[in-house]
């Protein structure tokens, strides 16, 4: 890849960060797996070591986890709490010791200080002359959250220690979490038992926390001045003498090989656990070489955190469920009986679309291997034959809407001449129930119009009120009625109408996207956008059918140009659009005035030298210009570089079209 490129992948790598680092983080509702978070942080990592320009300060080598609320008092922490590294094979624990030898100038007898890394949420405990006065939740590392009075509901939380060696100032840190038999009362609330610590741990009133049976597992320590212990096993020993519940799996281990077979060994026992870890700490236990090594940016030398591999567990199909999204698209879900997957209690399993269902014969009451892995929800690998019932039939996918009753079609695929996978909803409008539902949904979404404080689950219980049947609804709700509903207060209302006040001033090419039209993501909202300049002028685009005219914009082809023609058949997306453009204050895309290259346009033929289409493109917006994608009498240059296609340098020939070699029109730009 190109230089541009490998930075557009990367920013595209970022954004997916940071959208599920909220969601994990501040949120407490993740919607991918752990080990698929892990996994993009390495990616992101691994692009930054490799390629010495990229940088973001959303990146994992900055943020350390999330912005402490507003609904809670800040607190600076007086050592960083920073996060692990990760290993997931041998080669990644030589390597982490490897750079422990290469720090040191030399190779020390090392031991390490293993325990399990329990799947919950991190606080710091301040002690001063051994009574408990502040307690904090992690936060972004640097600041966290002030929630004394709900870590002092947890039993596992001494307030006042007597015991006569107990330092004088120290930070005690630990994990809040939730054994698995007490999550079971509270798995129709919460995801999976870390989202249930972090929601209970995080709410305003101690009251509320009290109700729920948090545990706290102390390991280790922030601010702390001794020179009396010197080993992390040593300060272990102490956490239980002065009264915290320390691991029961501790150990000391000394080779990459224990560590590796001590993992292996425990990967497959942590079922049996009372609450869910999701791999393995090892920490050097020597104090004095973790004073040596020291910290990066945003995690210990000394300490990585070994995770388990993608798991995997059988279980019976009940029944067979299809969702309805967005653009019509039919998926499958099986719900399966209940299974603990990883530590997280599994209950769907996607099947993907109709071909898979097919392909696996996957039925109704059969046993199937379910597997957590990069995937939103979990998915079903395949059927244990073995335990097929003799009376078993074929799942038939339904040929109309279960939603709405309209027609189902699999589209024809031009480009492979296959029908598509997907079987699609063929209605286009807000008639369809679930379609209008996941059309809002995207509507309010963080890259779309973004409303703070309406997520998913309101815009479900607003449409079941009936306050709620189009965008432009969400701009006339009725907060009198909402702030009588339960969970809804003053000043929940008071910051949702807020946040949709803010809404209303949106770009352009944000607007776009957010009315959802299939085929049209960010980047082609933003190449309408610039094409369009105004939303008036699209409005007028679609009122004269001139639709076809996108097709001389660079990166819109006919696929898309469909996809608008379909969206606008139907008269109730053109009538929502005209009323959202009447409520909302959408910016006109700003036009520079002062490039080197404005009110001419540019088409690309052949490969450019040391150059990608997308940087090229870029330096000629930037310099006022526009890019075109097929020759036209609005042409005024072709940029030929290696192996033109002949048939467009000879129509730019026929028009009179300028044609520049890619030297000769760098020239341009001086």
């Amino acid at each position: 890849m190109k230089k541009a490129e490998i930075r557009k992948y990367y920013e595209n790598k970022i954004k997916e960060f940071e959208k599920h680092n909220k969601l994990y983080f501040e949120l407490s509702s993740p919607k991918v797996t752990d080990k698929y978070y892990d996994q993009l942080k390495k990616e992101i990592l691994d692009l930054e070591n490799k390629y010495y320009y990229l940088k973001n300060v959303s990146s994992p080598s900055n943020s350390l986890g999330y912005t402490p609320s507003k609904n809670f008092i800040k607190s600076k922490h007086r050592v960083k709490m920073l996060s692990l590294s990760n290993a997931f094979n041998k080669d990644d624990l030589e390597n982490f010791e490897k750079k422990i030898f290469n720090y040191l100038s030399q190779e020390t007898e090392l031991e390490y200080s293993v325990e399990p890394k329990i799947d919950g949420i991190s606080a710091s405990l301040t002690y001063k002359n051994g009574e408990l006065v502040l307690g904090t939740s992690r936060g972004d590392g640097t600041n966290g959250e002030v929630i004394t009075n709900n870590l002092k509901t947890i039993k596992d939380i001494p307030h006042k220690i007597n015991d006569k060696d107990f330092p004088k100032d120290i930070d005690i840190r630990g994990e809040v979490f939730i054994k698995k038999n007490d999550f079971v009362k509270l798995k129709n609330d919460f995801a999976n038992p870390r989202n249930a610590a972090s929601g209970t741990l995080r709410q305003k009133n101690a009251e509320e926390t009290k109700k729920i049976p948090l545990n706290f597992v102390a390991y280790t320590y922030g601010y702390f001045e001794s020179d009396k212990i010197k080993k992390q096993s040593d300060f272990l020993s102490s956490l239980k003498k002065w009264g915290f519940k320390t691991s029961e799996y501790n150990k000391i281990l000394k080779s990459i090989n224990d560590l590796e077979n001590f993992h292996r060994k425990f990967e497959n026992d942590r079922f049996e656990l009372e609450y869910d870890v999701d791999g393995l700490v090892y920490k050097i236990n020597s104090l004095e070489l973790q004073k040596r090594l020291g910290f990066t940016a945003n995690s210990p030398r000394w300490a990585i955190a070994h995770k388990f591999s993608a798991d995997s567990a059988f279980s019976k199909i009940t029944d067979i469920n299809i969702q309805v999204g967005r653009t019509g698209a039919l998926t499958p879900v099986a719900r399966i009986q209940p299974v603990n997957i990883g530590g997280v209690v599994v209950s769907n399993a996607t099947l993907h679309n109709e071909d898979e269902i097919i392909r696996k014969d996957i039925r109704l009451g059969d046993t199937v291997k379910v597997e957590r892995a990069g995937d939103v929800i979990p998915h079903v690998v395949l059927v244990d034959l073995k335990k097929r019932e003799k009376k078993s039939k074929k799942f038939i996918f339904p040929n109309n809407c279960p939603s709405c009753g309209s027609e189902t079609i699999k589209e024809f695929n031009k480009t492979t001449k296959k029908y598509d996978a997907v079987r699609r909803c063929t209605n286009e409008g807000y008639d369809c129930e679930k379609i209008a539902i996941e059309k809002i949904k995207h509507f309010i979404s963080k890259d779309a119009i973004n409303i703070d404080g309406l997520g998913k689950k309101v815009v479900e219980n607003f449409w079941d009120l009936n306050l709620i049947r189009f965008p432009q609804d969400i701009y006339n709700l009725d907060y009198n009625k909402i702030s009588n509903l339960e969970g809804w207060g003053d000043l929940s209302v008071s910051n949702l109408k807020y946040s949709i006040d803010q809404s209303k001033k949106v770009p352009l090419d944000k607007f776009l996207y957010a009315i959802g039209i299939r085929h049209i993501g960010i980047e082609n909202a933003k190449l309408l956008a610039e094409h369009v300049k105004s939303i008036k002028n699209f409005i007028s685009l679609v009122n004269k059918s001139k639709l076809n005219e996108f097709l001389n914009i660079d990166g819109i082809g006919e696929t898309q140009i469909n996809s608008l023609k379909k969206f606008f058949e139907n008269k109730s997306n053109y009538k929502i659009i005209e009323k959202l453009s009447s409520i909302l204050n959408i910016s006109d895309l700003k036009l520079n005035k002062d490039g080197k290259l404005l009110n001419n346009t540019f088409m690309f033929t052949g490969k450019l030298s040391n150059m990608s289409r997308a940087e090229a493109k870029s330096l000629i917006e930037e310099n006022a210009g526009s890019v075109v994608s097929s020759v036209n009498k609005k042409l005024k240059y072709l940029i030929i570089g290696e192996k033109p296609t002949n048939r467009k340098v000879q129509q730019a020939k026929e028009l009179g079209i300028k044609i520049l070699s890619q030297k000769e029109w760098l020239n341009l730009l001086d």
